[in-house]
């Protein structure tokens, strides 16, 4: 019983990260990906690419960084489930810090003199 109680953690925990995950990971990357989307002033900055190729790596990430960190939090905390999602959100966090902070989308000058 005890074994069947860890699987079910474990699946829980993976499906929670993972749905909070990448709605987390998208909210924090679409402010950055505005101009690409939009195109900035006159449309000039307009490159559709990162709802093609962005998006979707952004959402997996999102989505599998957290769920890997329960798991991994999961198996070397011994089974605690608490500390496990507190690696998980950390993870998270981390992952959205470095998101935020490395990843800008292409923008070409405004004005070349």
């Amino acid at each position: 019983m005890d074994d069947v109680d860890h699987r079910t953690r474990g699946c829980a925990g993976c499906l929670a990260a993972g749905v909070v995950g990448a709605p987390a990971a998208l909210l924090a990357w679409a402010p950055n990906a505005r101009v690409s989307v939009t195109g900035g002033f006159e449309q000039q900055h307009r490159d559709l690419s990162v709802l093609f190729v962005d998006l979707p790596l952004v959402a997996f990430g999102g989505a599998l960084v957290p769920a890997l960190a329960w798991l991994l939090g999961l198996r070397v905390l011994g089974g605690r489930a608490w500390a496990a999602a507190l690696v998980a959100v950390a993870a998270l966090g981390l992952g959205v810090w470095g998101l935020t902070s490395w990843w800008t989308p292409y923008e070409r000058p405004e004005f070349v003199g």
